[in-house]
């Protein structure tokens, strides 16, 4: 008995590190990345690049992938840990509204089809299936905002590039008031960078 225990666990962590080094294998040849967190292959650090001609351009983005037991019968959980300003994730939580995380996922795919996933929802959001409704009604309302917006996010949490001296300025007018910088930037992005209704909503 404990030798028919011991050839199936031999032959689970097999089966695991496989998993592992064919799931590495894939995502190198992708500007995304794959970590292990832990020894029992359900925790990964996945990275993604923002994609190029968009506001995320520049970024990296990490992400929190919880893979379940029943993997690949059932979508892994995954949600951003880098804040992001996009109609489908949430400022606030990271979560993401996706099809193939919820009710279109199908054994066949893998974490590199989640990750790939991800990069193309950067590159065309869907603000009708919102995530995150502030960000929706800004993307349909005001598009040059949104993007403005969403590069001044990439630039503050993700590396990328494109600081904008006149949001930085009116963050700092908050912050000298004694908010914190984030619930700052939250505010004023909200409010399309209006310093007087930002300042209201907040006080």
């Amino acid at each position: 008995m404990q030798k028919e225990n011991l050839l199936e666990t031999q032959e689970s962590e097999a089966k695991e590190v496989h998993f592992y080094k064919s799931l590495v294998a894939e995502v190198a040849k992708c500007a995304i990345k794959v970590e292990l967190l832990n020894d029992d292959y359900t925790e990964l650090k996945g990275e993604i690049a923002g994609p190029p001609e968009t506001p995320y351009e520049g970024g990296t983005f990490i992400l929190e992938i919880k893979v379940p037991e029943t993997y690949p019968f059932n979508p892994p959980k995954v949600r951003f840990m880098t804040k992001i300003w996009h109609p489908n994730i949430s400022s606030v939580t990271g979560a993401i509204c996706l099809d193939i995380l919820k009710d279109q996922w199908a054994a066949a795919m893998t974490l590199r089809t989640v990750l790939l996933s991800l990069q193309a929802l950067l590159a065309a959001a869907e603000p009708d299936d919102p995530q995150d409704a502030v960000v929706a009604k800004q993307f349909k309302e005001s598009l040059d905002m949104f993007r403005q917006t969403a590069k001044h996010w990439t630039a503050i949490y993700a590396g990328g590039p494109h600081r904008n001296p006149e949001f930085d300025m009116k963050i700092r007018r908050l912050t000298d008031m004694g908010v914190e910088d984030h619930q700052a930037r939250v505010a004023l992005s909200s409010f399309n960078w209006d310093l007087e209704r930002a300042t209201e909503q907040i006080f």
